[in-house]
């Protein structure tokens, strides 16, 4: 709703056009989106001829349509967990250079993600920690996590390879999943993820971010740990600041040159 809002606002003074919305629950779209832009099967976008169809809706969406709208456009993926499964990935990369349309990844709540990259080009980057921690009402988890309860004020619910979480935790690994894609050397197998569950942060995300490089001939590594808190509403998937975040994504992606691969913007 945020991104339609903005589009229909500053769009045409940015020179961006809204083309369609899609929407699993076409109902949701009632009273925010015009009915010209609803678009009622997604399999149809290609009649709207996009550049750029941007997904905000859930990982499932890039697993069973992603590679169909990299065949008319380029992609914008909002659900980086999406990625953490190979065969996603793989058909994404392969689509993406057949066609000669790009994938890009919203960074989201992920800080620092240029200074990862970097350093991790480099080959200076040994390990790569993330702490994603809310109250337990902000968590859409399934599988053997939703059983999973608090047990005192701060629960860690998992620790682990990013991988791993991802298909448990499809909308509150996001982050942990662009982690991953920022570091390559490292991957999905190699970041470790660890989602919290705090009963004190009832209107907050808080996210950790920690990396250390390998050691030098002191035996020194060098270190970074940031700590972000951003507000969200009670039990909201999302916290204010990522919003804002994605629509800066948005707006870049429309100024990259449609390169075949998987960018994070």
């Amino acid at each position: 709703q945020s991104l339609v809002s903005r589009l229909l606002a500053q769009g045409p003074e940015l020179g961006l056009e809204l083309v369609f919305v899609w929407n699993r629950d076409p109902g949701r779209m009632a009273g925010s989106v015009p009915p010209s832009l609803q678009l009622q099967k997604l399999a149809a976008l290609g009649e709207r001829h996009p550049d750029l169809v941007v997904e905000v809706a859930h990982p499932k969406i890039i697993h069973e349509s992603g590679a169909q709208i990299l065949r008319h456009a380029n992609l914008l993926v909002g659900s980086p967990s999406a990625l953490s499964d190979q065969t996603t990935e793989r058909q994404l990369l392969e689509t993406s250079q057949h066609w000669n349309h790009a994938v890009f990844v919203a960074r989201g709540a992920l800080w620092g993600t240029e200074d990862i990259t970097r350093l991790d080009a480099a080959g200076g980057l040994r390990s790569l920690r993330v702490t994603m921690a809310t109250h337990p009402d902000g968590f859409r988890l399934e599988g053997p996590l939703a059983a999973a309860h608090s047990t005192g004020p701060r629960t860690v619910l998992y620790e682990g390879p990013v991988r791993g979480l991802c298909p448990f935790a499809p909308r509150n690994s996001n982050t942990m999943a662009a982690a991953a894609l920022a570091a390559p050397s490292l991957g999905f197998d190699g970041v470790t993820g660890v989602l919290v569950a705090d009963l004190s942060l009832t209107d907050m995300h808080v996210v950790d971010v920690e990396l250390s490089g390998h050691p030098g001939p002191r035996g020194r590594s060098f270190a970074v740990h940031t700590h972000r808190e951003n507000p969200a509403e009670p039990g909201a998937v999302t916290g204010s600041a990522t919003v804002t975040a994605f629509w800066r994504s948005l707006l870049a992606c429309c100024q990259l040159p449609s390169r075949p691969g998987i960018h994070l913007c």
